[in-house]
């Protein structure tokens, strides 16, 4: 029977718990009615600081982190907060326990914003990871030393998992089953629970959201007129040329606040507004990318397809308000 962690940190969200554990729940239960030894014990792992809180959640009774056996696997919920740098102060002690099990052979894995308690052990250092689409940004400005693939929906690096966000959790755990208990089990679960099992991209979801919470006065001009004139602006230079300073200057203090380059950021805006028009309205596609800032169309969409991980016909198949 192996022994599965499932971490209730602070500021954990409950729907991310309680995903797993249905999942977990559900495989035992196959495994029983089909008389076959059931494959997971399930331990709910919390800080001491949180069991003196909650003496039980979800029908289980607490362990302590520090006190709990060795797991084969130890998972980290989303959280529920945005405040992110503070949830990782809350969850700080955490960080040791999930360390020394990792040693002693554990695998661990994450869900979703989860992947930021995982950051701060140091493990995903020099490995691969994969966070919520729209929280990558953050990420990869906290843990450079990760090699983030934003637009995956699961990651294995070894004894270390991570899963995009929200419904992506369900796709690590048939992975997990999937080598647990095997492929037979991994898609009767994937039936049950209407899981796609073929989904590998999740960019599609992704909404760009830039960073302003700045005080750079000289780099939020430039982000101003980007957003208001990315239609009009042939290049990145006719939109800079009157901000008082160096291009050098402009490009290096932009990327260090926003995390990516003024063109890039000029081919995001262009791109997440070609997706809000393919959402909601029915212009034609040549349309569509004149208004959006392009004049090629097939530029346009080899740009939009890499960066959004399907064609802007299929994009518009799968999201338009009709």
């Amino acid at each position: 029977m192996k022994k599965i962690g499932l971490l209730l940190s602070r500021d954990y969200k409950l729907l991310s718990v309680a995903a797993v554990l249905e999942v977990f729940e559900t495989v035992n239960k196959f495994s029983a009615a089909s008389e076959q030894a059931v494959p997971f014990d399930i331990y709910l792992l919390a800080s001491e600081e949180t069991i003196a809180q909650t003496k039980e959640a979800l029908g289980y009774q607490l362990t302590d982190l520090k006190d709990a056996p060795l797991m084969q696997i130890i998972l980290i919920p989303a959280f529920t907060s945005d405040n992110m740098q503070a949830s990782l102060m809350a969850n700080q002690k955490c960080i040791p326990h999930l360390v020394a099990q990792y040693q002693k052979g554990a695998c661990l894995g994450s869900f979703c914003t989860g992947a930021f308690l995982l950051g701060a052990s140091g493990l995903l250092n020099g490995k691969i990871a994969t966070t919520h689409v729209d929280a990558s940004d953050g990420f990869a400005n906290a843990f450079p030393d990760v090699k983030l693939k934003a637009d995956k929906t699961v990651t294995q690096d070894g004894r270390l998992y991570t899963s995009g966000g929200a419904t992506s959790s369900f796709h690590l755990l048939l992975h997990l089953i999937h080598e647990y208990c095997g492929r037979e089990m991994a898609i009767r679960i994937a039936k049950v629970f209407a899981i796609d099992m073929d989904r590998e991209n999740q960019s599609y979801f992704s909404t760009f959201q830039p960073s302003k919470d700045h005080t750079d006065e000289l780099v939020a001009t430039a982000q101003r007129r980007i957003e208001q004139n990315y239609h009009d602006a042939a290049t990145i230079e006719e939109l800079i040329k009157d901000i008082p300073t160096s291009r050098r200057n402009i490009v290096r203090r932009f990327k260090l606040i926003t995390g990516i380059t003024p063109i890039e950021y000029l081919q995001q805006t262009r791109i997440e507004a070609a997706k809000q028009l393919l959402e909601k309205t029915s212009q034609q596609m040549n349309e569509i990318i004149y208004s959006s800032g392009y004049n090629d169309a097939k530029a346009f969409r080899k740009v939009f397809k890499k960066s959004v991980g399907m064609t802007p016909t299929q994009y518009r198949e799968k999201f338009q308000v009709r």
